[in-house]
């Protein structure tokens, strides 16, 4: 079934912590953190939603750490999920970022979950070290909300723009 991807507008907002929540149900772990805010969506650098007939069906949230785009936040909506909805948003959100100037996309996740670090692997992303000042500090973040208990966490990057040969005259 088609969907579209499209910046997520002023009357979007209230909607996407519901998005989160739904999405987060389907991990399997349990104290998760709370959704994020309405206001925290707004707060982001930028932010995609997929939608079908004017129902939204999921979400990609931008931030921007140590220079670069960060993927923050991507949820699909249970019953749209296996259907090339979180790779869309994750290309789209990497073609935005391309055009913004970011040269790479950082994100953490769960290193065990299959939609997870192996879905973002195929997505073009690869594991390192987060060894900037600003993935540090999410990372700690993350520690200290719990994450690392509830599973192995990683930092993972997909560089955006390559570098071009120098043209001939």
């Amino acid at each position: 079934m088609e969907f579209s991807i499209r910046t997520a507008e002023e009357a979007d907002y209230p909607q996407l912590p519901g998005i989160e929540s739904a999405a987060d149900s389907v991990m399997g772990l349990s104290r998760l953190p709370a959704a994020s805010s309405a206001e925290e969506y707004r707060a982001g650098l930028h932010v995609l939603l997929a939608e079908r007939s004017g129902q939204l069906l999921g979400l990609a949230k931008l931030d921007e750490v140590d220079g670069q785009a960060h993927l923050e936040q991507i949820s699909v909506l249970p019953e749209a999920a296996g259907q090339g909805i979180g790779r869309a948003l994750i290309e789209t959100a990497k073609n935005w970022a391309r055009t913004a100037g970011y040269r790479r996309m950082t994100l953490c996740t769960f290193r065990d979950v299959p939609f997870n670090a192996p879905f973002y692997a195929r997505c073009g992303f690869r594991v390192v070290e987060p060894g900037t000042p600003g993935l540090r500090q999410l990372r700690e973040h993350e520690q200290a909300l719990g994450l690392d208990a509830l599973g192995a966490r990683v930092a993972m990057a997909a560089e955006l723009l390559s570098e071009q040969p120098a043209r001939r005259a």
